[in-house]
């Protein structure tokens, strides 16, 4: 049995804003947001239309402005993103929170000491990916050294196979001479 199908409006409404078709109706603008920026509930003032600090520090996301205004205070904040183009201000918003966040751990060094560290670390695997190539040129060299030896012992071999031997013990480089028909291949043991 087949039950039909019910879509509630804002099911409708979803389809419709993301597979439009050509008799859907235009979506709808965007909700206006009636609640102060974090910055200016943080700082217990009245929001502004045009509030400079509300598209960097959301109503949803306190902490940002928390952070950042401990550290630096609301008026650095304000000086610093008129002094940056628009463009810039939202990179230089996460810069800020990102310092304030170092600075809270270490109130010291902040940032700098955060860059210390992994630049440490990079120096430390630096040294330790070159000890790692000098490790595989030597073990290189190792196994050409062993292929030379091993070239040069079988160059002997071909001397000493030129030298009075049983003939029976001598195959003449050939091991089919020695397993087919030489000494082993009248033996009882291969079958």
């Amino acid at each position: 049995m087949h039950r039909p199908t019910t879509i509630s409006a804002s099911t409708a409404l979803l389809k419709a804003e993301h597979w439009p078709s050509p008799t859907s109706p235009p979506p709808l603008p965007p909700a206006v947001i009636l609640t102060p920026c974090a910055a200016c509930k943080t700082l217990r003032r009245r929001c502004a239309d045009k509030c400079m600090l509300a598209p960097y520090f959301p109503p949803n996301e306190p902490h940002k402005f928390a952070i950042a205004h401990r550290i630096f205070g609301a008026s650095n904040i304000i000086k610093l993103l008129q002094e940056i183009p628009e463009a810039q201000r939202g990179d230089a918003v996460t810069s800020m929170v990102y310092e304030a966040k170092a600075r809270l751990r270490d109130p010291i060094y902040g940032c700098v000491g955060v860059i210390c560290h992994l630049q440490k670390q990079a120096d430390e695997l630096r040294v330790e990916l070159a000890r790692a190539q000098a490790e595989m040129l030597n073990m290189q060299c190792q196994n050409a050294n062993l292929v030379d030896q091993f070239c040069k012992s079988m160059e002997t071999k071909e001397v000493d196979e030129n030298s009075p031997l049983d003939d029976e013990m001598q195959y003449h480089g050939n091991p089919s001479l020695f397993f087919d028909e030489g000494i082993m291949g009248n033996s009882p043991l291969w079958t």
